[in-house]
Formats: structure tokens, C-alpha cells, sequence
């Protein structure tokens, strides 16, 4: 989906004929790999993408990218998803000597370019899988960069979903949510790294991507949170393939599997095969508005670019993904790209990441060449998620042996790292360097997943989770600056004056742990409601979970004044009449209307559903907190 010259598939005819520009393009593909010299084999480069988050100085997204583009003049940096995301591509270098340092100084150099021209528009850079300030706000369409293909990949994913993309995600705490468009996506952010090789040993290495991918997934863990929710410790992958996901509930009942995902079986004979299996798997929803006869150019003894293949190949998100390229030479070229790494803490952690990941490719060991004949798919599959659940706490299914995570990790995997990069000659300075980082951050059991969720929960004493969320975010920031690995940042020690307390909107305070009854309910219930749940207030709710009522505690002492009455249910005396706010209604604003109303409590409502509620106890409980409310800039 990096191009910007695509089309969407919109009849019968236009479909046939791209499928067989996509048929040639495979079949070029085979009669290349099966010509001697063809591709590039005398050389293994590597390359990575930067995505990076936006964040105001009030700590949520900001919405600057183009400015920050336009501010940087810069061809390595272009646009994301989302109008609070920007990504870098660095230039490939030969896997060898000192590529890992010199990788790290051009990262850091544009990541502190970004940081000089965001500051510019009062807007910070965030290294993280999921930046936590995210909300949904930010699933508006406005907060969708303006671009043809982003907005075509858009349609095309709703109109073969024709239902709204949903998540459901359960961790510590339990994320339910729908949303019409795919805006979800582009709450990810992730530090992908390409992996050049020859195809010879393509298939052999890609299996070994598979098989390695849940302990590294584990290491490098950075993304808990979403949306004041703490859920898997790499949350982004049930993001993704859920905010993508196109299958209605009959495709899953048939078992189709998702446009995100690991895979479902080892590769046997040839990359055709990954290819060939995505274009069964999932039709073809795009084409290049340029097409090109493959065929027809190989006759001429040209190199075809195979770009709908390509194309088709990018709307098709393995973690682990086969991608076809030309390299400057002309020579076509394979590589792996890993797509499982998020973002940040630091660039010094990406790059140990990335020195890890690439030290364990090239530190395979002979005996596992043919891991599809040593290790059942369904556990490098299950090895994978369960990473993504659980982290670093994790236990693996290595060869039919349980391993907790830290002990596989540090006694095999590390070792099989470093002398992978002493096979390709990489510095000693420089394979000392980056796995010290991997071994003291196991040893710690210290990710950006486990820092983050610790503080998280510190934060959360003395605060609600969007605020929480805040000054997170900040902090995270403030760390990420020092340029210390996230292994050696310290806990956070938390009191008021550390708070960022802003408060700006009704959604930052208002309470969602609410209490419902129906209309036709029994009085009574209301009544032990109140008690048990010692609140003076209950939403009353139809069967579509609409707000259509409130009880408050003054209608039952005035009830019990006038005399009560035996068999009274929740309709005879609930307040159909409301005054409600929506969740981005100013704060100050929210309690003027209470005041000038002489009411206790709003409803926080959008389309009539019930989101929240603000009460005299939150109000009380963020004054006790801040001690005064600020008003926004």
C-alpha cells in the first residue's frame, strides 16, 4: 500500500483482467527463481521503517504531520494512517561490520530532526507501540490523512466487512468496542525490519522467522495499553488484526483466516508458495493504476517490478512478510520483513531489537535448517500469541520442551544471536553493545510492556486511567529523551505535583463503572443497587442500551415521605426528562450546567448510548487531586 498510483477493484470485467496481470506476475516470479544468476545472492543488506507518534503539549495526538513534513523537507520521512503518525525510511546497509551503529546514527539523526521541527508546532515525538493518549476521539474521519489510497483502503475494507469493525480484546481489563471505519489501525506503530536474502535460502530462513518469532516478540514487548485499558503485553497484535478485519461471522465460523496473521503452516518448496496462498486465501481489492506485462518483459530480458503481486501482497499483513524488491543494481532481490517489532522505548532498544532479531537469522543453527520437520506449526503459531498475551512471563513450547521465557531466552537465543552476527562480521563493539541491552533487559525482566504497565497501575492510585494515560505519556517521553535503554529506567515515584493534571474534558473524569436498571425493574432493586454500590444515582436503560431515565436517591426520600408504595417499578417515578453532556464537553462547562441547573449528577452520553457519569463525587474526588480546575489553552 506504499504506492500512491492504485485503484480500487469496482466490477467484474476490471477484476479479471488485474487477476491476470496478477497470474503473469506469479508466473514471472517462478520462471525468475528457476533462472540461474537472476536474483541478487552475493550480498544480504538490511533496512528498517520508523513509525512515530504525535503528541501535543497537552500529551494527546496532535494532529501536525504535514506541517512536521513540510518542516523537514526530508524524502526518507512520509505520511501513516493517521494525521498523528509520520514514518521514516532509513537507507539499506550491508549486514556486516559496524551496520547496527551506523543504522542507529542516521535513526537518530532523523528521529531528532522530526523532534526539531515538531517542536516547532508545539507537538512532541513518541516511540510506542500504541501511544496511551489515544481515544476515540481520534477514530473520526478527520483524523484520517487526507490521501486517495488511505481513503480507498478504507472503503473497500467497510464494504466487504458491511458491518463495523469490532474489538474485543481481554487482558487485566476488557476492551469491547466497534467503530465503521478502519482508523483503529492506525493506532499501531511499529519499527519494521527488512531482511535480504538469497532464494536459496529463503524458505529455509522464513521457517525459522516463524519458529523464533514468540521469544523475540516476548523481549521486545512495548504496547499494554489501549485506551486506559491494560490488555496483552504487545496489544498491537490483536489490534491489527482485528481493526482490519473484513470477515463476517460466517467467514470466521468457517475457519477463513484474517488478512493479519502469523500464518497457518510451514513454507515447503518456494516463497511462490506464500504468494500463491494469500491470493487464495484473499481476492484481489486493488490495482495499480499503471499496469505491466511481467511476462511480456522477461522475453525482453527485462526485470519486471510484479507490481500487482506486490500490491496484492501489501493489503496481506503476515508479522512476518515475504516482499519482492529491485535493488539499485537492477537485480531483483528477496527479503523478510519483520513486522511484529513496535516502536520504541528507545532508538537504542530498536536497534538492539533489530540487532537480535537479525543475529538470530544468521545464527541459525545448522540442526534447525529443517525446523518444519523438528516443530509442529501450531506451536511457533501458539508460541507467538501467548508472547503477545504475556511477555517476558510467558512459558514456550521449544521442540517439546517447556521453557519460561527468560531462561530460553537467555541460555539459547542469545547465544545463537551472537554468533550469528560474528558469522556476518559484525563489529565486536557493536554486538557487545546491542545485546548487553537484550540480556540485562531479560535479566530484569524490563520491557517497555512491564515499565509501562508498573507505572501504569502506580499512576492509577491517584488518578482515573485517561489521566493516568497523560502523564504516562509524558513521562515516557521525558525517559525516552535521556536516551537510556527502557532496562535501566527507573519507577516512577508518584505524587501530586508529578501529575499532569489537565482535566479539560468531561470523558477525562467521569466515571464508567455504572450501575443499570430497565424501566419495568422493581423498585427494590434500585433501592439495593444504591446500597451495594453506595451511589446515589442509577441509569435506567431500554433493551438497545439506550438512555431513557435516571433514579436519583432525593425522588426515593421524597417516595418515602409521600408514603410508600408496595409493587412500584422503576418507570413509575425514574426522570425521563435529561440533561446529559457528550464526552468531549469542557469541563468547566459541565459543572457551570450542574450549578446553573442545581443538579447531581450528568449523564455522558453520544447517539443515546451511556458512556459515563459525572457526579458531585468526581468533581470532589479531582479537586481533592489538582485542587483547582484548569481551563484549556
Amino acid at each position: 500500500m506504499g504506492t500512491q498510483g492504485i485503484s480500487a477493484i469496482t466490477d467484474p470485467e476490471e477484476k479479471r483482467l488485474h487477476t491476470r496481470h496478477l497470474l503473469n506476475d506469479i508466473k514471472a516470479l517462478e520462471i525468475m527463481l528457476q533462472e540461474k544468476g537472476r536474483f541478487e545472492e552475493d550480498v544480504q543488506r538490511i533496512g528498517a521503517e520508523q513509525e512515530l507518534g504525535l503528541v501535543g503539549t497537552d500529551w494527546l495526538p496532535a494532529m501536525v504531520y504535514d506541517k512536521i513534513l513540510a518542516e523537514v523537507a526530508d524524502d526518507h520521512f512520509t505520511t501513516e494512517l493517521g494525521r498523528f503518525n509520520l514514518e521514516i525510511n532509513l537507507d539499506p546497509l550491508e549486514f556486516t561490520g559496524n551496520c547496527f551503529s551506523r543504522l542507529q546514527e542516521q535513526l537518530d539523526d532523523k528521529v531528532n530532526k522530526a523532534r526539531a521541527a515538531a517542536a516547532k508546532h508545539q507537538a512532541r515525538i513518541v516511540l510506542t507501540g500504541i501511544m496511551p493518549t489515544l481515544g476515540t476521539s481520534q477514530l473520526k474521519f478527520e483524523y484520517m490523512t487526507p490521501n486517495p489510497r488511505y481513503e480507498a483502503l478504507n472503503e473497500v475494507m467497510a464494504g466487504k466487512r458491511k458491518a463495523n469493525f469490532e474489538l474485543n480484546i481481554i487482558g487485566v481489563d476488557e476492551l469491547i468496542s466497534s467503530h465503521p471505519n478502519i482508523l483503529y489501525e492506525a493506532f499501531n506503530t511499529s519499527f519494521q525490519v527488512h531482511y535480504q536474502l538469497s532464494p536459496k535460502s529463503f524458505v529455509g530462513q522464513f521457517n525459522w522467522a516463524q519458529a523464533i518469532a514468540g521469544p523475540v516478540l516476548a523481549t521486545v514487548a512495548n504496547s499494554p495499553l489501549l485506551m486506559g485499558k491494560r490488555l496483552w503485553a504487545e496489544t498491537r497484535i490483536a489490534l491489527f488484526q482485528q481493526s482490519i478485519d473484513t470477515r463476517n461471522r460466517a467467514l470466521v465460523k468457517r475457519d477463513i483466516e484474517p488478512r493479519v496473521t502469523f500464518g497457518t503452516h510451514w513454507l515447503r518448496n518456494s516463497v511462490v508458495e506464500l504468494y500463491q496462498d494469500s491470493i487464495t486465501r484473499h481476492p484481489l481489492i486493488f490495482a495499480p493504476v499503471e499496469q505491466e506485462d511481467s511476462l511480456a518483459q522477461l522475453k525482453q530480458n527485462l526485470t519486471p517490478r510484479l507490481k500487482t503481486l506486490c500490491l496484492h501482497s501489501g493489503t496481506v499483513y503476515m508479522w512476518n512478510r515475504a516482499c519482492y524488491g529491485i535493488s539499485a543494481n537492477g537485480q531483483p532481490h528477496l527479503r523478510i520483513e519483520n513486522r511484529y517489532i513496535p516502536a520504541g522505548p528507545t532508538t537504542t532498544d530498536e536497534i538492539a531489537n533489530t540487532a537480535f532479531w537479525l543475529g538470530l537469522m544468521a545464527g541459525m543453527p545448522e540442526k534447525y535448517a529443517k525446523i518444519h520437520e523438528q516443530m509442529d506449526f501450531e506451536a511457533a503459531r501458539f508460541n507467538f500469541y501467548n508472547a503477545a498475551r504475556v511477555g517476558l512471563e510467558c512459558n514456550f513450547n521449544w521442540l517439546g520442551q517447556s521453557y519460561h521465557a527468560r531462561d530460553l531466552i537467555l541460555e539459547k537465543f542469545i547465544p545463537w544471536a551472537e554468533e550469528g552476527l560474528e558469522k556476518m562480521q559484525v563489529d565486536a563493539r557493536d554486538i557487545g553493545h546491542y545485546l548487553s541491552v537484550i540480556q540485562h533487559r531479560v535479566d530484569a525482566k524490563s520491557n517497555g510492556a512491564t515499565w509501562m504497565l508498573d507505572n501504569f497501575n502506580q499512576l492509577l492510585h491517584k488518578s482515573t486511567p485517561k489521566e493516568a494515560s497523560v502523564s504516562l505519556t509524558r513521562l515516557m517521553v521525558e525517559m525516552e529523551s535521556t536516551g537510556e535503554p527502557v532496562h535501566l529506567w527507573p519507577a516512577i515515584e508518584h505524587s501530586l505535583k508529578d501529575g499532569h493534571k489537565h482535566f479539560y474534558f468531561v470523558e477525562q473524569i467521569m466515571t464508567t463503572d455504572i450501575p443499570t436498571v430497565h424501566a419495568d425493574d422493581l423498585l427494590d432493586l434500585v433501592i439495593n443497587f444504591m446500597i451495594w454500590r453506595n451511589v446515589r444515582y442509577i441509569a435506567v436503560e431500554n433493551s438497545k442500551h439506550e438512555l431513557v431515565g435516571m433514579v436519583a436517591s432525593r425522588i426515593l426520600i421524597r417516595l418515602l415521605k409521600d408514603g410508600w408504595q408496595e409493587g412500584l417499578t422503576v418507570k413509575d417515578i425514574m426522570v425521563k426528562e435529561l440533561i446529559t453532556v457528550g464526552p468531549h464537553t469542557p469541563t468547566q462547562e459541565a459543572i457551570d450546567l450542574m450549578a446553573r441547573k442545581n443538579i447531581g449528577c450528568l449523564p455522558v452520553v453520544s447517539k443515546n448510548k451511556l458512556l459515563g457519569m459525572l457526579t458531585e463525587r468526581e468533581i470532589v474526588n479531582i479537586v481533592h487531586l489538582t485542587q483547582k480546575f484548569r481551563q484549556a489553552d
